[in-house]
C-alpha cells in the first residue's frame, strides 16, 4: 500500500487516537486548492461527502448507466441488501477494485464482485478515521491500511476491546515513495549529512526514510545530524507543502510519495530520486483489515471469500486493460478526475508504473506461502519497534503483536489450493539478476551502505556461530528489503597491521559472508560483488576520532565491519 497525500498525511493523527476530517485538509483536499482553486475543491468536497458515485464503465465515455433499484435492506453480510462494506481513500492502488465493482463504488449487475457472490459497497474516506471508530459505528467492516501502519494501529486497536485481521495485500509500491534531492552533491542516502529534508511526520514515507537513515553507515553524530535537521511540514499543509518547499529550494531534498513524488519531479529542475521503494521494493504494502469479531462469524466467511477472490480476479482484469482501470479512477472518484483535467490521462497512467497491484500469485510470494521468507510479518516486526522507538503509539505500553496474528491467511489459502498456476507464478523469482544487470548497476553511486559487525576470530576469515547469528538478524533482511538491489559486500579493517595482509585478509572475510548468505539462504550469487578493502576506505579518520565524537578504539571497530551497499538496478 501506497497512500495518497489525503491518505498518508493523517498518520500522526491517527497514531495520537484522533481523526476527523483533518486529513483531507492536510491531504487532497490542499493539493485540489493549490492546483485547481478553491470552487473545483469545494466541489469535490462534496461529491466525496455523498459517499456515491456513477456506474460507468472503464474506457467508455458514454453517459452514465441508470442507478439499480434500491436492494432490500438486511440479509447476510455481502448480500445485495447488506453490502460488505469497505473504507478506502482516493488512490491509484485500488483500481482493481473499482473494476471488479464494475467501475462503481456499489456492485454493478454482471460484475467481478457479483459473479464472486459478493456485494461490495465502497465509502471513501479521505479524512480516515481510526479503525475504532469505523468498527464501532459499523460504517464498514473492512478499511485499507498499510501494513506498517498496521503495525501502529493493531496494539491500539486491541487496547479498545476491539481487533482486525489482514486479509490480503492489494498492493506494493516499487518506487511510489522515495527520497529525492535537487543538491547535485546529494547522490546517495550518506550525502545527507548537514542537508534540510522536508517531510511528513510518521507516515510511510518517514518510515522508508528512517529505515534507510537506520540502515547507513552514518555514525550516530551523523545521523543525529540529518534527523535534527529535518524539516516537519505543517500536518495543515500536507504532501503540498513538502513539495512547495523542495520546489522553493528552502531544502535540499524531500521524502514524498505519489502523486506529489511524480510532479515533484516532473517540475523541478535537477529533481532525481536517491532512494526508492523501486530499490526498497518489499518494504511497503497495502491491506485490507476487516473486523475480526466478524471474521470469526462463519456466517460471515462467504462473503470475506468472495471479497478476496473479487479483488483478485480485479487485479487480472486492471492488469489486462490499465487505460481503462485509470478512466475507472477518474470516473469514479473526484480527486483523480480533477488529477486528470489538470495533468491528463497519461499522468494517471503513468503512476501505475510505480506499484505492483499484488494479485493471487503475489500475495503468495510476499506472504511466504510459497516457500521463501514472509515479508509482510517482517515488514510488521521491524516497523513495530521502528515506531516504538520513534515513540509514535498512542500507548507506549501497548502489546506487541506477534505478525502471525496481525493477518488471517484462510482467504488466500482457499485460492491457492485449486490454483497451481498461482503456487507456481508464486515460487518464480520476482527479480532476474545477471553479469550485465551487475555492471550497469555498479557503474552508479551506491544509494546506501550498511554497516555489520561480522567478527572473526583474530587473523581468520570463519565465520563463527554468532558471526552466523549477526548475518541472519541484520544482513539477510536488509537485503531482503531491497528486493530489485544488487550489493556490494567488502571486507575492511582499521589501520593496524600490513596493508597487503589487510587487504587480503578483508577479501576472505567478505567472501565467507557472502557464501553464507547464498548457500545457507538461497540468494542469488549474481546479485553479489566482492570486494576487499582492507583499511582503504575508513568511515572513521582514526587520525581524528573525536570528529564523529568516539574514541579511538570505537573509530578503529567501525572502520572493521562489514559493509553492505546497495547498487540500484
Amino acid at each position: 500500500m501506497q497512500l495518497t497525500g489525503l491518505g498518508k498525511a493523517l498518520i500522526a493523527v491517527i497514531v495520537v487516537g484522533a481523526a476527523g476530517s483533518v486529513l483531507w485538509n492536510m491531504g487532497g483536499k490542499m493539493w485540489v486548492q493549490d492546483k485547481l482553486g478553491k470552487t473545483e475543491a469545494s466541489h469535490e468536497v462534496a461529491n466525496q461527502s455523498s459517499g456515491s458515485a456513477p456506474a460507468v464503465v472503464a474506457g467508455n465515455n458514454s453517459a452514465p448507466s441508470a442507478p439499480a433499484a434500491a436492494a432490500p435492506k438486511g440479509g447476510a453480510l455481502g448480500s445485495p441488501g447488506n453490502p460488505l462494506k469497505v473504507s478506502i481513500v482516493s488512490f491509484h492502488g485500488y483500481a482493481p477494485a473499482l473494476v471488479a465493482n464494475g467501475n462503481s463504488l456499489k456492485t454493478q449487475p454482471g460484475s467481478i464482485f457479483q459473479k464472486a457472490g459478493v456485494n461490495v459497497e465502497f465509502i471513501i474516506q479521505d479524512d480516515i478515521p481510526t479503525l475504532t471508530t469505523i468498527f464501532e459505528s459499523n460504517t464498514a467492516q473492512c478499511a485499507w491500511r498499510t501494513s506498517d501502519f498496521w503495525a501502529q494501529e493493531q496494539p491500539n486497536l486491541i487496547n479498545t476491546k476491539l481487533d482486525g485481521r489482514a486479509i490480503m495485500i492489494v498492493d506494493n509500491t516499487q518506487g511510489a515513495d522515495a527520497v529525492i534531492a535537487r543538491d547535485p552533491e546529494i547522490k546517495r542516502i550518506e550525502d545527507l549529512v548537514g542537508k534540510k529534508v522536508a517531510l511528513l511526520k510518521y507516515t510511510p514515507s518517514h518510515g522508508l526514510f528512517i529505515n534507510a537513515i537506520n540502515n547507513s553507515s552514518l555514525s550516530a553524530k551523523q545521523k543525529a545530524n540529518v534527523l535534527d535537521r529535518v524539516v516537519y511540514i505543517n500536518a495543515d499543509e500536507g504532501t503540498p507543502g513538502v513539495r512547495a518547499a523542495f520546489a522553493a529550494g528552502s531544502v535540499d531534498a524531500a521524502v514524498l510519495w505519489d502523486p506529489d513524488l511524480s510532479l515533484a519531479v516532473k517540475s523541478t529542475p535537477g529533481a532525481r530520486v536517491v532512494y526508492s521503494t523501486k530499490v526498497a521494493t518489499n518494504l511497503i504494502y497495502d491491506v485490507m483489515v476487516c473486523n475480526q469479531k466478524l471474521l470469526q462469524d462463519p456466517a460471515n466467511q462467504q462473503a470475506f471469500q468472495g471479497f478476496v477472490k473479487g479483488w483478485m480476479d480485479g487485479v487480472t482484469a486492471a492488469r489486462a486493460n490499465p487505460a481503462g482501470a485509470a478512466e475507472a479512477l477518474v470516473r469514479t472518484e473526484p480527486f483523480f478526475d480533477q488529477l486528470a483535467k489538470k495533468e491528463g490521462m497519461p499522468f494517471i497512467s503513468s503512476l501505475f508504473s510505480n506499484l505492483v497491484w499484488t494479485g493471487l500469485d503475489d500475495n503468495a510470494r510476499i506472504l511466504g506461502l510459497a516457500g521463501d521468507t514472509n515479508h509482510y510479518e517482517r515488514v510488521y516486526r521491524e516497523f513495530d519497534a521502528i515506531y516504538r522507538a520513534a515513540g509514535s503509539l498512542a500507548n507506549p505500553n501497548s502489546p506487541v503483536v506477534s505478525p502471525q496474528n496481525s493477518f488471517d491467511y484462510r482467504f488466500i489459502n482457499a485460492l491457492l489450493k485449486d490454483n497451481q498456476a498461482a503456487r507456481a507464478a508464486a515460487a518464480k523469482p520476482e527479480f532476474t539478476f545477471d553479469t550485465a544487470g551487475m555492471q550497469k548497476a555498479e557503474a552508479r553511486p551506491a544509494a546506501l551502505t550498511k554497516p555489520v559487525s561480522v567478527n572473526f576470530p583474530v587473523g581468520q576469515a570463519e565465520l563463527t556461530k554468532k558471526a552466523q547469528e549477526v548475518i541472519d538478524t541484520q544482513v539477510v533482511p536488509f537485503i531482503n528489503s531491497n528486493g530489485s538491489a544488487y550489493f556490494e559486500i567488502s571486507g575492511n579493517t582499521d589501520s593496524t597491521g600490513s596493508a597487503q595482509a589487510n587487504q587480503r585478509l578483508s577479501k576472505a572475510r567478505a567472501d565467507a559472508v557472502t557464501k553464507y548468505v547464498v548457500t545457507q539462504w538461497e540468494i542469488p550469487a549474481a546479485r553479489f560483488k566482492v570486494v576487499g578493502n582492507g583499511s582503504n576506505n575508513p568511515i572513521c579518520n582514526e587520525a581524528n576520532p573525536g570528529a564523529l565524537e568516539v574514541d579511538l578504539d570505537t573509530c578503529r571497530q567501525m572502520n572493521r565491519a562489514t559493509r553492505i551497499a546497495v547498487l540500484a538496478r
